[in-house]
């Protein structure tokens, strides 16, 4: 960052709107076996999918900010920017990794990647808003774990945020999504 040009936001902070409630403790399991995929880890994976598909979770806004919330109800679906706060300091620094820990797919830049290891460890999920209630947001899909702190929270808008012709590399589509 030493040639960043803008020297006010170096020290840049973030404080968390409030936090994620769920039954999510452990994140995405790894291949076992040094990260040989197996038949059984794909269907560890793939449950661990249908899992966050259909998990309901609470988001937690701190009351202060409670009128953040008002005309969230109207949309169907939300973004979610949290902080993957279980990721240790030491793999901050991590420049590559192999998605999702299988050593059977190429190392590939995190920022070419959905891990949670990154050099800020904020983490984006379009989630299905299900309720308000309060200072409370019920949402279904969320991969959130237990804890984590949220960041912000933006409306999804069909006609703005989906791209049409988006395309992903071959090596995301075989990686069990």
């Amino acid at each position: 960052m030493s040639d960043y040009p803008n020297d006010w936001c170096k020290d840049m902070r973030v404080k968390p709107v409030g936090y994620v409630r769920t039954s999510l403790k452990d994140p995405l399991p790894l291949p076992q076996d040094g990260g040989l995929v197996t038949e059984k880890y794909v269907e560890r994976l793939k449950e661990y999918h249908r899992r966050i598909k259909d998990l309901e979770s609470e988001l937690v806004i701190f009351p202060e900010l409670q009128d953040m919330l008002e005309g969230i109800g109207e949309f169907s679906h939300i973004f979610v920017l949290y902080w993957a706060h279980l990721v240790p300091e030491g793999r901050k620094g991590t420049l590559q990794v192999h998605p999702m820990g299988r050593r059977d797919m190429p190392k590939k830049g995190v920022f070419a990647t959905c891990s949670p290891v990154r050099p800020n460890s904020i983490l984006l999920s379009p989630v299905r808003l299900l309720t308000r209630k309060g200072n409370a947001l019920l949402v279904r899909g969320l991969e959130a774990l237990d804890g984590s702190p949220i960041l912000d929270i933006k409306p999804y808008v069909k006609g703005y945020h989906c791209v049409e012709e988006a395309t992903v590399p071959e090596w995301m589509k075989s990686s069990g999504r």
